[in-house]
């Protein structure tokens, strides 16, 4: 490997993340708001939302089948411009659908950024690659935190979403200057040929994350984008609910390498399934005060998903590469685009059953909320089936795993 400074790199990796994470989180707060002044209803929002989610999936697959050729550094830069375009779209949108080009442009850049991060990230501490991307993952949830809470502050504020979606520029800009003039590594420690990332695709655990993925993605982000209508009416703040939920996993996720190393990422992820089902049920089910307390279970339990999916495929499928890790990644955006616009359906069709038995129009709402949340609990119980016919064969499965430090490595 040159002679880089691997902790600006990672650093500059943090804060892309951070922007990836904001849009989500203020995209979030400002649902309810693009659906006032627009005039759209929960379904094309759920379309909306959905551009996010798809365009994330085709950069990660662009990215990961080009990460050989074009290197991390060249990946990011396309991030850069994709996350700028669709900012300043999303700035100057006039409807429905200048909200679903720039929403997509959005979703390009964040998958862009996974696409070159997450092998980037890998390779330069191979030794450690499940910790430390839980490590850099601490920035997504914690990205949520930052843009909720500035959501929140400044609806309380009377401040409207175009200038909720201007701050995110000023991040977008920091990241961007830190990559274009930082050199990054060459790839040493993964599989850089993609013939053989190509061929190593057809393999049975491979298929079998791919599904995994999918349904833990759903049960991470189906109740976080959809918070602010859900639980709109229960008694408790939505984006207090977000920026508690999502603080608890970037706290989690800084401290992961102790827990993956005792438990390994399957019992992490079995683990993790079987809280996020209680979780969610426990959400469908609480009243008022209640339900920050099934929100901090819910962030235990979703919080070493994702970055964990990403570290089991580089561990224990490493021949795959970048390309395995993008289309993991690609597999679980995918997912979650697929059902957002079925989860605003799921929402629209139990108001209005709601609201045909007499009940009030807030009171329908939250009575929607809960039954989706009941529909949704089942994504977390059907993996965590899953993960229990991993976890019987986790002895096996280590004979093909890349070996792994026991100490973490830091970040100055």
């Amino acid at each position: 490997m040159k002679q880089v400074n691997k902790n600006q790199i990672f650093i500059a990796a943090c804060i892309s993340l951070v922007v990836t994470a904001m849009t989500f989180a203020i995209r979030a707060g400002i649902l309810t708001q693009l659906g006032e002044e627009f005039e759209i209803s929960n379904q094309k929002l759920g379309w909306i939302n959905s551009m996010a989610f798809f365009g994330f999936p085709v950069a990660m697959i662009i990215g990961g089948l080009l990460y050989n050729k074009l290197g991390p550094k060249k990946i990011m830069v396309a991030a850069f411009f994709s996350h700028l375009l669709g900012l300043l779209l999303t700035i100057f949108a006039g409807g429905f659908w200048t909200l679903i080009i720039s929403t997509f442009f959005i979703g390009f850049a964040n998958g862009a950024v996974e696409a070159a991060c997450n092998p980037l990230i890998a390779d330069m501490y191979t030794k450690n690659r499940t910790a430390m991307l839980n490590k850099f993952h601490v920035w997504f949830p914690g990205g949520i935190v930052i843009g909720s809470l500035i959501s929140k502050f400044m609806t309380d504020f009377g401040m409207g979403w175009q200038l909720q979606i201007g701050v995110m520029l000023i991040p977008t800009l920091i990241y961007g200057y830190m990559f274009f003039k930082q050199e990054l590594p060459e790839s040493e420690h993964i599989e850089k040929d993609t013939a053989t990332n190509i061929k190593s695709l057809v393999d049975p655990l491979f298929i079998f994350i791919l599904i995994c993925m999918t349904l833990t993605a759903i049960s991470e982000f189906g109740p976080q984008q959809w918070v602010e209508t859900i639980l709109g009416n229960s008694g408790a703040s939505p984006m207090l609910v977000l920026a508690m939920v999502t603080g608890i996993m970037a706290l989690g996720r800084y401290f992961a390498g102790p827990i993956v190393h005792r438990l390994n990422p399957i019992g992490v992820l079995l683990m993790s399934a079987i809280i996020t089902t209680a979780a969610v049920y426990s959400m469908s089910i609480a009243e008022g005060s209640m339900i920050y307390l099934a929100a901090v279970l819910f962030a235990l339990g979703v919080c070493y998903f994702w970055p964990t999916m990403i570290g089991f495929t580089s561990e224990y499928l490493p021949k795959t590469g970048a390309l395995g890790m993008s289309l993991v990644g690609g597999a679980g955006m995918f997912s979650t685009s697929i059902w957002q616009p079925v989860i605003g359906t799921w929402l629209d069709d139990a108001k209005e059953a709601a609201i045909s038995t007499g009940l009030a129009e807030e009171i329908a709402e939250l009575t929607a909320g809960k039954a989706t949340l009941g529909k949704m609990m089942f994504f977390p119980l059907t993996v965590g089936v899953l993960f229990l016919i991993l976890f019987m064969f986790r002895k096996k499965l280590e004979e093909r795993r890349v070996p792994q430090g026991h100490a973490s490595e830091e970040i100055v």
